[in-house]
């Protein structure tokens, strides 16, 4: 008996511990699905306030960006992009928001860097991007930058960067996920799903 018992408890050990492991590779991540719900949890503002994220999402139709960091050439370019294709969503009632790992105070130097008019959120712990599916194990030539952007929260993973269409229900509509992060979703494409699903 004490050694059945003793195999269930090893098994569940196994099973928490396979459940906190990260996917080792960009292309091994398993990603919410369409459809499915963007969890309810609560980020960091610019300005270190707390903020719901369901919250905000059932105020209007949402494209949610996540990105690396502030310190990835690639999603400054994305994050400006987006800057030139705001008014045209904001036309269409959509808001933005891209969530990072970055802490607050490395959020609000992108922000002013990239002049940006949307809301950027931290989510230095990676609750959100494992919760997401979408959080891998960072290499080890990154854990220097993302210790650095987090302000020593995050230590050990990156999100893929990812772009998902939400209605106020928090569902997923539509989404686009880039394991090669050099390969963002274009304005084009996006603005014409966003008009698409708005109809």
């Amino acid at each position: 008996m004490k050694n059945i018992i003793c195999l269930v408890l090893f098994a569940i050990g196994l099973s928490v511990h396979a459940q906190n492991d990260l996917p080792k590779q960009a292309t091994e991540i398993a990603p919410l699905l369409i459809g499915e719900k963007i969890p309810n949890l609560t980020l960091k503002s610019v300005e270190n306030t707390a903020v719901n994220l369901s919250e905000l999402i059932s105020e209007k139709r949402t494209v949610l960006v996540f990105y690396r960091g502030g310190w990835c050439p690639y999603c400054n370019l994305h994050l400006a992009a987006l800057a030139e294709a705001e008014k045209e969503l904001l036309d269409l009632e959509y808001q933005i928001i891209a969530i990072s790992p970055d802490a607050p105070k490395n959020l609000q130097v992108t922000d002013e860097k990239e002049k940006l008019n949307y809301l950027l959120l931290s989510d230095s712990t990676g609750e959100l991007s494992k919760a997401v599916g979408i959080a891998f194990e960072a290499p080890e030539n990154y854990k220097s930058l993302i210790t650095k952007g987090s302000d020593g929260m995050n230590t050990s993973f990156l999100p893929v960067p990812a772009v998902f269409i939400l209605n106020t229900n928090a569902e997923i509509e539509f989404e686009h996920i880039t394991p090669n992060y050099k390969n963002r979703i274009s304005n084009d494409l996006l603005i014409a799903v966003a008009k698409s699903l708005n109809k």
